[in-house]
């Protein structure tokens, strides 16, 4: 696909995915992701072609105007939306799929100065939840959820989730509604929970002289899918 037609591609699918789009006049004015990816497509393409002052320069006026920093010698898929997009950061060698829905604060950043690699590869369909940090050479698996100001230095497997800080990674609860980022597991609620489930049983068990087989077995099962999880 040439250069004006995913241009044109990237304003379309911001009427697919928002449904608080009401104008064209909206488009043009109250979307700064779009325009940044639009600045972006621009300096990418002289970036290619080696003009790199050049397309520094672009650059700087979409980060100026949009205050989204994509540095133009990162790939960027096609359909990819930049929600709010205030505050989003993507790195020299960031690469995004099609089809990835990034919320405003995102940083897709580096760890190291070295040459070469360092930041992110997001496969397709992924979503990263607003403030969330995605860093280093890191591969996001297709179709995961990034938790909202998650911050990820490993891994995500595809079709699963990640959160908290460091992030930790677990299995997806919806993976047909990408919208539906708010829908994130706790960890350690779920730690806390069973801390409480494991002290009841233990006290009944002193009480009664013997313990819940059942339960004990469910609160097994529990605990090793939480050990699997921190694991990953």
């Amino acid at each position: 696909m040439g250069l004006f037609a995913t241009i044109i591609e990237d304003f379309q699918t911001i009427k697919k995915n928002d449904p608080a789009l009401k104008s064209k006049f909206e488009l043009f004015f109250n979307y700064p992701g779009v325009w940044a990816l639009f600045f972006y497509r621009i300096a990418n393409f002289f970036y290619k072609k080696d003009f790199k002052l050049i397309a520094r320069l672009i650059s700087a006026i979409g980060q100026f105007l949009t205050y989204v920093d994509i540095h133009p010698g990162a790939t960027i898929g096609r359909r990819v939306f930049i929600d709010h997009a205030m505050g989003v950061v993507i790195g020299e060698t960031a690469e995004i799929g099609n089809d990835v829905l990034i919320y405003q604060q995102v940083t897709l950043g580096g760890v190291s100065l070295s040459k070469g690699k360092r930041h992110p590869t997001i496969e397709d369909g992924v979503t990263i939840g607003a403030g969330a940090k995605v860093l280093g050479n890191i591969r996001i698996g297709k179709e995961a959820k990034i938790g909202a100001n998650s911050v990820v230095i490993r891994d995500v497997a595809p079709e699963s989730t990640a959160v908290g800080i460091p992030a930790h990674v677990t299995k997806r609860i919806d993976n047909k509604e990408p919208l539906k980022h708010n829908i994130m597991p706790d960890i350690d609620k779920d730690l806390f929970n069973y801390l409480l489930d494991r002290i009841e049983l233990l006290e009944s068990a002193i009480e009664s002289g013997e313990i819940d087989k059942e339960k004990e077995t469910e609160l097994k099962k529990r605990h090793k899918m939480y050990i699997d999880t921190m694991k990953e």
